[in-house]
Protein backbone atom coordinates (compact mmCIF):
# COMPACT_ATOMS: atom_id res chain seq x y z
CA UNK A 1 0.00 0.00 0.00
CA UNK A 2 1.11 3.47 -1.13
CA UNK A 3 0.95 5.65 2.01
CA UNK A 4 0.40 9.74 1.61
CA UNK A 5 1.11 12.84 3.00
CA UNK A 6 0.66 16.09 2.29
CA UNK A 7 2.19 18.88 4.33
CA UNK A 8 2.45 22.56 4.14
CA UNK A 9 5.41 24.60 2.70
CA UNK A 10 5.47 28.50 1.85
CA UNK A 11 5.51 27.63 -1.88
CA UNK A 12 2.52 25.50 -1.45
CA UNK A 13 1.46 21.87 -0.41
CA UNK A 14 3.96 18.95 -0.95
CA UNK A 15 2.42 15.96 -1.47
CA UNK A 16 4.46 12.89 0.17
CA UNK A 17 4.27 8.99 -0.97
CA UNK A 18 6.12 6.10 0.52
CA UNK A 19 6.21 2.39 0.10
CA UNK A 20 7.85 0.37 3.09
CA UNK A 21 8.86 3.64 4.50
CA UNK A 22 10.83 4.59 1.14
CA UNK A 23 9.81 7.28 -0.35
CA UNK A 24 8.99 6.61 -3.85
CA UNK A 25 6.90 10.12 -5.21
CA UNK A 26 7.03 14.00 -4.02
CA UNK A 27 5.78 16.90 -5.71
CA UNK A 28 4.31 20.77 -4.72
CA UNK A 29 0.31 19.62 -5.16
CA UNK A 30 -2.27 19.30 -2.94
CA UNK A 31 -3.47 16.39 -4.20
CA UNK A 32 -0.93 13.14 -4.00
CA UNK A 33 -2.76 11.60 -6.58
CA UNK A 34 -1.75 13.93 -9.21
CA UNK A 35 1.94 12.04 -7.70
CA UNK A 36 0.15 8.52 -7.66
CA UNK A 37 -0.79 8.92 -11.10
CA UNK A 38 2.76 9.07 -12.07
CA UNK A 39 4.00 6.12 -10.53
CA UNK A 40 4.55 2.43 -12.58
CA UNK A 41 1.09 0.43 -12.86
CA UNK A 42 2.59 -1.96 -10.35
CA UNK A 43 2.67 0.47 -7.96
CA UNK A 44 -0.67 2.02 -8.51
CA UNK A 45 -1.99 -1.64 -8.39
CA UNK A 46 -1.18 -1.49 -4.33
CA UNK A 47 -3.42 1.38 -3.83
CA UNK A 48 -3.29 4.47 -1.33
CA UNK A 49 -4.08 5.75 1.86
CA UNK A 50 -3.74 8.34 4.09
CA UNK A 51 -1.32 8.01 6.56
CA UNK A 52 1.37 9.89 8.54
CA UNK A 53 5.04 9.17 7.22
CA UNK A 54 6.52 11.59 10.30
CA UNK A 55 10.25 11.50 9.10
CA UNK A 56 9.94 12.32 5.70
CA UNK A 57 7.42 15.48 7.01
CA UNK A 58 9.69 16.25 9.77
CA UNK A 59 12.27 16.49 6.91
CA UNK A 60 10.64 18.66 5.26
CA UNK A 61 9.82 20.75 8.04
CA UNK A 62 13.52 21.03 9.26
CA UNK A 63 14.45 21.57 5.47
CA UNK A 64 12.18 24.96 6.09
CA UNK A 65 13.32 25.76 9.38
CA UNK A 66 17.20 26.29 7.76
CA UNK A 67 18.67 22.42 8.44
CA UNK A 68 18.69 21.97 4.64
CA UNK A 69 20.56 18.95 4.59
CA UNK A 70 17.24 17.06 5.95
CA UNK A 71 16.05 15.83 3.16
CA UNK A 72 19.10 14.46 2.12
CA UNK A 73 18.49 11.66 5.27
CA UNK A 74 15.11 10.10 3.63
CA UNK A 75 15.63 7.14 1.77
CA UNK A 76 14.09 7.33 -1.51
CA UNK A 77 13.41 4.95 -4.85
CA UNK A 78 12.48 5.75 -8.44
CA UNK A 79 12.65 3.37 -11.21
CA UNK A 80 14.74 3.91 -14.18
CA UNK A 81 18.17 2.41 -15.94
CA UNK A 82 21.43 2.41 -14.60
CA UNK A 83 22.28 5.72 -16.19
CA UNK A 84 19.35 7.50 -14.87
CA UNK A 85 19.83 5.92 -11.22
CA UNK A 86 23.34 7.69 -11.19
CA UNK A 87 22.02 10.60 -12.36
CA UNK A 88 19.96 10.46 -9.49
CA UNK A 89 22.66 9.77 -7.09
CA UNK A 90 24.49 12.73 -8.52
CA UNK A 91 21.30 14.98 -7.92
CA UNK A 92 20.97 13.87 -4.71
CA UNK A 93 24.89 14.74 -4.53
CA UNK A 94 24.16 18.63 -5.33
CA UNK A 95 24.96 19.98 -1.63
CA UNK A 96 21.79 22.71 -0.84
CA UNK A 97 23.24 26.60 -1.83
CA UNK A 98 24.81 25.51 -4.78
CA UNK A 99 23.84 24.72 -8.43
CA UNK A 100 24.87 22.42 -11.30
CA UNK A 101 24.47 22.64 -15.27
CA UNK A 102 23.48 19.70 -16.77
CA UNK A 103 26.74 18.87 -18.24
CA UNK A 104 28.30 19.21 -14.88
CA UNK A 105 25.49 17.09 -13.31
CA UNK A 106 26.28 14.51 -16.20
CA UNK A 107 30.01 14.69 -15.68
CA UNK A 108 29.20 13.92 -11.84
CA UNK A 109 27.12 10.83 -13.11
CA UNK A 110 30.03 9.28 -14.67
CA UNK A 111 28.89 10.22 -18.14
CA UNK A 112 30.54 12.84 -20.74
CA UNK A 113 29.34 16.35 -21.03
CA UNK A 114 27.82 15.53 -24.15
CA UNK A 115 25.16 13.48 -22.39
CA UNK A 116 23.79 16.98 -21.31
CA UNK A 117 20.39 15.86 -22.16
CA UNK A 118 20.30 12.63 -20.66
CA UNK A 119 20.54 14.85 -17.45
CA UNK A 120 17.91 17.35 -18.45
CA UNK A 121 15.56 13.90 -19.00
CA UNK A 122 16.42 12.64 -15.73
CA UNK A 123 15.01 16.08 -14.07
CA UNK A 124 12.10 16.07 -16.33
CA UNK A 125 11.09 12.59 -14.87
CA UNK A 126 12.11 13.06 -11.11
CA UNK A 127 9.18 11.79 -9.19
CA UNK A 128 10.59 12.97 -5.68
CA UNK A 129 10.98 16.29 -5.67
CA UNK A 130 12.79 18.27 -3.52
CA UNK A 131 14.38 14.99 -2.01
CA UNK A 132 16.42 14.44 -5.33
CA UNK A 133 16.88 18.09 -5.32
CA UNK A 134 16.11 18.99 -9.08
CA UNK A 135 15.94 22.12 -9.16
CA UNK A 136 19.72 22.67 -8.40
CA UNK A 137 20.40 22.37 -11.70
CA UNK A 138 20.19 25.16 -14.25
CA UNK A 139 20.74 25.83 -17.80
CA UNK A 140 24.02 26.73 -19.47
CA UNK A 141 22.02 29.73 -21.28
CA UNK A 142 21.37 31.22 -17.67
CA UNK A 143 17.64 31.64 -16.14
CA UNK A 144 16.04 29.00 -13.97
CA UNK A 145 15.16 26.86 -16.86
CA UNK A 146 11.92 24.45 -16.39
CA UNK A 147 10.76 22.95 -13.11
CA UNK A 148 7.76 20.81 -13.19
CA UNK A 149 6.19 22.66 -10.60
CA UNK A 150 7.03 25.93 -12.29
CA UNK A 151 9.97 28.38 -12.27
CA UNK A 152 8.41 30.67 -9.17
CA UNK A 153 8.95 27.42 -6.99
CA UNK A 154 12.15 26.38 -7.96
CA UNK A 155 13.56 30.26 -7.73
CA UNK A 156 11.94 29.73 -4.10
CA UNK A 157 13.70 26.86 -2.92
CA UNK A 158 16.92 27.99 -4.46
CA UNK A 159 16.65 31.38 -2.89
CA UNK A 160 16.05 29.67 0.41
CA UNK A 161 18.66 27.52 0.25
CA UNK A 162 21.42 30.52 -0.73
CA UNK A 163 19.57 32.82 1.77
CA UNK A 164 20.79 30.22 4.88
CA UNK A 165 23.90 29.40 3.23
CA UNK A 166 25.49 33.22 2.59
CA UNK A 167 24.26 33.82 6.59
Amino acid sequence: MIVTRTVPTPVGPLALLARDGILIAAGFTADPSDMFVRLSPQLQAEGMRMGELPEAAQAVADYLDGKLEALDTIPVSQPGTPTRQRLYEALRAVPAGTTVRYAELARNAGLPPTAARAAGSACAQNLIAPFVPCHRVLPAAGGYGGYYYGPPVKQWLLNHEARLINV
